[in-house]
């Protein structure tokens, strides 16, 4: 690289946080990047490796390390510490179709995966990734690209998050006509109505999707297949469907009092702030409030970290956050050697908003619930927990044992539920060959793209399970392209 020092020069400086006392206050995004000057120091950080890690997404212990989407990581620090901006931009767009995506929401487990991290600290990857995409747009580098010829083949995409969006721009530059069908009101599945605004600007994904109207891809919402089309039907129209679903089926926690009123799907609630806000900005009072109400978020995702940030904003009166986990290592462990994931603790954006707000961080960790409490009709007024310790047998099996006496009563009027994801909704293949494994995944032919029924296929979290971004976009990008190989050669 152009600065063989680099990664001894500077040391790592991130994106600027707005003060969390500040940033609560609106639903803007919370983070601000560098100037020029110091992003081109932070990209002069990269050592150009010998056999980098950053590049190429494997899963590690469980976790995944490196970029899944194969972004030529070490070559575009360098274009920008050399201020070529547009050529970074150019070699970014090779392998990622919306980096202004993962430059804002992905949890960069290609710094995970940063040699520079074992001698000091990793180079600051995802911050330069945004920076590299949105000063392409800035600078009018950013431009439909239109396929010169059509195929005359047609293809339907069912959802419209990150994997159907891959998915669809690459078979259009294929030149196919492609048709995205999404059962809410606006387009962008997770990265509208999943992820919050202050994580992502509407106007981000908004821009993306203009972009890609532009390149002939039609997009058209409040269509439920299963329910006003049927599968079938869908099938019969077009040349191939691939199915960009989700993982939407929430795990439940099954435990005394779980009907009682002001318990929430961890989603339901986000949906339903995220749609007020854009509807009306909360004039229409269609939503779930924490207003005044004493919080309990169970489970320790950025799901759960998304609901501490909008119950923050919605001015709860208290906040706790149930970890399942115990309280991680500020430092690596012995057994959770790099390039592994580091499993280490850290406070993220939500956790920070609530320190700021309430004194203390809102977890408590190595705890789970086991009774919800309500008052005489039915309304929740606290959660009864208790203090678990994780087993792991020798086939690497997790088990939950409960601690005696350590239990607990919290007050909550209003609680979330942010423990995971079960598998996709089934309702729209019902009638037709398409099955699910043991994980609840859809099955698929030789562990790729194409299901069991003729010219249907299947990417991201439907198939993979609930992961990142990330690998949602990368799953689209191989399912267009096997997709695509289906439909010529037919």
């Amino acid at each position: 690289m152009g600065s063989a020092t680099g990664f001894i020069d500077f040391k790592r400086k991130s994106v600027h946080y707005r003060n969390p006392l500040d940033r609560i206050k609106d639903w803007q995004e919370i983070d601000q990047l560098p100037s020029e000057r110091i992003l081109r120091q932070q990209a002069s950080r990269c050592m150009n490796c010998a056999v980098p890690f950053c590049h190429n997404g494997s899963i590690l212990a469980g976790m995944t390390t490196g970029c899944p989407v194969y972004n030529l990581i070490p070559e575009w620090n360098d274009l920008v510490y050399k201020g070529k901006w547009e050529e970074a931009y150019k070699l970014l767009s090779k392998t990622n179709p919306f980096p202004e995506f993962t430059g804002r929401a992905c949890p960069a487990p290609c710094e995970a995966g940063c040699i520079a991290s074992l001698a000091n600290e990793s180079v600051t990857i995802k911050n330069i990734e945004r920076a590299i995409i949105d000063k392409a747009f800035e600078e009018g580098w950013v431009k439909p690209q239109i396929p010169k010829n059509r195929t005359g083949k047609k293809v339907a995409i069912i959802g419209s998050g990150p994997a159907g969006l891959s998915c669809a721009s690459i078979l259009n530059q294929y030149g196919h006509t492609i048709t995205v069908y999404e059962r809410d009101d606006r387009v962008g599945g997770l990265l509208t109505y999943g992820i919050p605004k202050m994580k992502i600007d509407q106007n981000v994904v908004d821009r993306r999707i203009s972009l890609l109207e532009k390149e002939g891809i039609q997009f058209l919402t409040n269509v439920e297949i299963g329910r006003q089309i049927t599968l079938n039907q869908l099938r019969s129209e077009y040349d191939a469907v691939v199915l960009c679903i989700g993982s939407t089926r929430p795990r439940d926690l099954q435990i005394p009092g779980r009907n009682n009123k002001g318990i929430y799907f961890a989603m339901d609630y986000l949906h339903s702030t995220t749609k007020s806000l854009l509807d009306s900005n909360f004039l229409d009072g269609n939503y779930i409030s924490a207003e005044g109400k004493d919080v309990v978020v169970i489970g320790g995702g950025d799901t759960a970290t998304d609901c501490i940030s909008t119950a923050i904003r919605q001015k709860c009166k208290s906040l706790v956050q149930f970890d399942i986990y115990p309280k991680r290592p500020i430092n690596r462990h012995d057994d959770n050697p790099w390039p592994q994931y580091p499993k280490i603790y850290k406070l993220d954006s939500g956790q920070e908003e609530a320190a700021s707000v309430f004194g203390h961080d809102p977890r408590s960790f190595a705890t789970t619930a086991l009774e919800f409490i309500s008052d005489e009709n039915g309304n929740v007024i606290g959660v009864k927990s208790t203090k678990v310790k994780t087993v792991i047998k020798n086939n690497g099996q997790k088990i939950r044992e409960t601690i005696p006496k350590t239990e607990k009563i919290w007050p909550a009027q209003l609680i979330l539920l942010a423990v995971g994801f079960v598998g996709p909704e089934t309702d729209i293949f019902k009638n037709s060959k398409i099955t699910v494994n043991e994980n609840s995944t859809i099955r698929v032919k030789d562990g790729k793209y194409h299901t069991d029924e003729e010219g249907i296929f299947v990417a991201g979290d439907a198939r993979k399970g609930a992961s990142l971004i990330v690998w949602a976009i990368q799953e689209g990008k191989e399912a267009a392209i096997e997709c695509h190989e289906y439909i010529m050669n037919k």
